[in-house]
């Protein structure tokens, strides 16, 4: 995976053959616990959607590298590893299993468009100016999944999604709300 300083990216995952990854209610949470301790170091969550057998992550990468005690660095590609192992592990225990439970490779999709030369001739990162920006999609798709599987109505109606934060129906402190609206409009 390629991460950059500054950007948005949607993280993706979903479990060996289709399989569930979030048995209980606790397995959600534990996930999101484990979202706050590895990615929030490096990145803003801007939404998020944990569905039985996927999830869905939104970020703006803030630091690619954290320092570590000893001097050390970690990576955010490292921090998504770390937080899907060490996940992987308590649902193994949990459920008398063994192997993988995530698919080999988490994927990653680019929210910004190619540079683009500014007027006074230098280099800038730019959103899609319309509707249709990938990252603005990618929002709404995220917030979506549960209501196309059928497993909620509305958005909100989804407990592991950030869509109930945003229609202010809970005071979810994951998201950089204030961020979202300045990025994604």
């Amino acid at each position: 995976m390629q991460f950059y300083d500054g950007q948005i990216f949607h993280i993706y995952n979903q479990g060996n053959n289709r399989e569930k990854i979030f048995y209980t209610e606790d397995n959600y949470v534990y996930f999101l616990k484990k979202i706050r301790t590895y990615i929030l170091p490096h990145a803003d969550i801007l939404a998020y959607c944990l569905m039985p057998n996927h999830f869905h992550i939104l970020v703006y990468v803030h630091s690619l590298e954290i320092k570590m005690p000893g001097n050390k660095c970690r990576s955010l590609n490292e921090s998504i590893g770390i937080m899907l192992r060490s996940y992987t592990i308590a649902i193994n225990k949990q459920e008398q299993r063994s192997g993988s439970l995530f698919r080999q490779n988490t994927k990653i999709e680019d929210g910004w468009i190619d540079d683009a030369i500014t007027l006074n001739g230098k280099y800038k990162k730019y959103l899609f100016a319309s509707d249709q920006s990938y990252g603005r999609v990618c929002f709404e798709y995220i917030h979506e999944n549960p209501v196309k599987a059928k497993l909620a109505k509305k958005q909100e109606d989804w407990m592991f999604s950030s869509a109930i934060d945003y229609k202010g129906l809970r005071n979810g402190t994951l998201c950089n709300q204030a961020l979202t609206k300045i990025l994604l409009g």
